[in-house]
Formats: structure tokens, sequence, C-alpha cells
């Protein structure tokens, strides 16, 4: 679907044109930032708002500006400056991703999505997103804004439903317009998505687009089940997150009950927090029955 010609249900002009006015000002887009920058960006992104990596990002790359500088960290110290972002057995893998790049790829990030794929916590989405964003390259990259955004403009629902990654590239592959422009095209289709075509409160006065299914056929609802909303207070996550706000806090392992103390609510939740943190090896215990972040002792 070549897009320049007006044919494609998703214009790049108009695309485009609305990006160079409206993108946001987020540092890992900066001309000059490196590859293994923007894979630290995309490991942080997942399931993680803006606001809250921005501060973690820029002290992370300011700290360890490459692969090779990450891998000499110890885990503890990477899971400690993880901080609040959630989910930090993400911060294990992008340390694991750090010693394989460092060690088997001359310290740099590899630019081809199938080698991408071979290095720990890179997914399909994170490899596309690397060799496009950081290689220009005419690759589809897509996430779950994307999806949502295909699903409207394209084919006229309101939500992608169910990922099919096959049918999910085809669908975007389609769209991208060829030579150069494709990588900018594709940050600006996932922007849309996160900024103007949202999920529950898409703002479809501020849409550039001049076609599009959804709107056109009179924005029917969703016809699968109400989306659950995720909740976190009380969870096993969130136990967790205090188990580890106390590792963080300390320069040195803990005994049991300082542990014990960040969550009185429920011992048995609390215990089967600690014993998932000690399976995913982020947290370790001493010989002398101490608890640590990774690889302390």
């Amino acid at each position: 679907m070549p897009s320049e010609t007006g044919t494609s249900p998703l214009c790049s002009y108009e695309l485009l044109g609305w990006y160079e006015r409206a993108q946001r000002d987020l540092p890992w887009r900066e001309p000059g930032v490196s590859a293994w920058q923007i894979l630290v960006s995309e490991f942080m992104l997942q399931q993680t708002p803006v606001a809250r990596v921005l501060p973690i990002w820029t002290e992370w790359v300011r700290r360890w500006p490459t692969a090779s500088a990450t891998a000499a960290a110890s885990p503890a110290d990477v899971v400690r400056a993880w901080g609040k972002l959630g989910y930090p057995r993400r911060a294990k893998r992008l340390h694991e991703c750090a010693t394989v790049i460092a060690r088997d790829h001359n310290d740099v990030v590899p630019d081809d999505v199938d080698v991408l794929l071979t290095l720990p916590g890179v997914g399909s989405y994170t490899a596309r997103a690397i060799a496009c964003f950081a290689y220009r390259k005419r690759v589809p990259v897509v996430d779950t804004n994307v999806r949502r955004v295909v699903a409207r403009v394209v084919h006229g629902r309101a939500d992608a439903g169910t990922a099919s990654p096959s049918r999910d590239h085809a669908d975007v592959a389609a769209l991208l317009p060829d030579g150069d422009v494709a990588p900018r095209f594709s940050v600006a289709l996932m922007e849309l998505g996160a900024t103007v075509c949202t999920a529950r409160t898409p703002r479809c006065g501020l849409c550039p687009l001049s076609q599009c299914a959804w709107r056109r056929a009179g924005y029917p609802p969703s016809a699968g089940p109400p989306r659950r909303v995720q909740t976190y207070a009380g969870t096993d996550r969130q136990v967790r997150g205090r188990l580890l706000d106390v590792l963080r806090a300390s320069d040195s392992p803990v005994t049991r009950a300082e542990l014990d103390v960040a969550w009185l609510t429920d011992t048995a939740q609390r215990d089967r927090a600690l014993y998932s943190l000690l399976a995913d090896g982020l947290v370790t215990q001493t010989a002398d029955g101490r608890f640590g972040l990774a690889g302390e002792e």
C-alpha cells in the first residue's frame, strides 16, 4: 500500500506532518543517542509510563553509557538503580543482555532482528524497535498502541483484540512508506496511539488522519468483554516491591526480621513473595541466613 500515492488507509504525509508538530521531547529520541541507550529505554518502557522512566533512564545512561559499563556493574547495583520502575526481572535481564553484548558483540548492539532476538530479555517487539529506531531499518514495529491505531484506522474496530504477531506485522508492514522515512513513520504511528488514539479516552478531535474506518463507521464499541482494570494494591507484585525496597535501602544483606516488617498484612503472602524473588534470582540468601540483592554476600 504505497502511502505516498494516497491509496493507503493511513496517509504517511498526514501522520508525519502531525508528528513534526506534536512529538514529545524524549531524550532517547535525540540525535547521537546510542543503540545501547535506546535498548535501555525499550527495556524500561515495557509496561511502564514514560514519566516514571525519564529520570531513571537519564541517570542510568549517565552512570552506565555502554553495555560493557552495565555488564561491569554488580547485579545488585543494577537492581538497586532500577528503583521503582516495577517488574525488576527486567533489570536482571538487562544486565544479562549487557554481558552478552559486551562479551560476544564487541560492545555493539546488533542491528539484525534475528540476532537481536538471541539476546536475553529481547523479544519480538524490542528487537524490531532497536533495528528501526537505532539503525533506521524498515521493519514493522508493533506495540499495543500501534495495534490499536491499526485496528481503528484500517479495520474499523474499537480495539485490536487478541495479538497475532504474523497478522499484526503484516498489517503494519503494508502501511510502511518506502525509503528512509519508514522509521520515522513507525515512531509517529506509536506516538499517535500513545497520545491521541488512546485506549480509554481517544481524542479523535485532535487526530491528524483524514481517513479512519472506525470514525467512518460511527465509533462502534468493542465487541469483546470489558477490559479488566489491572490492580496493584495487595498483590504479590506489591509485596515483592516492598521487600525489594528494604534491600535497596541497605548497603548490605539484612536479617529475615528486617524483611518481615515490610509486609505484616499476610505472612503467607509475604513468604510466597520472598520465595519468588529468590527463585527469580533477584534476591540471594547468604551463608549466615541473611538476605540481599542478587550477588550480595
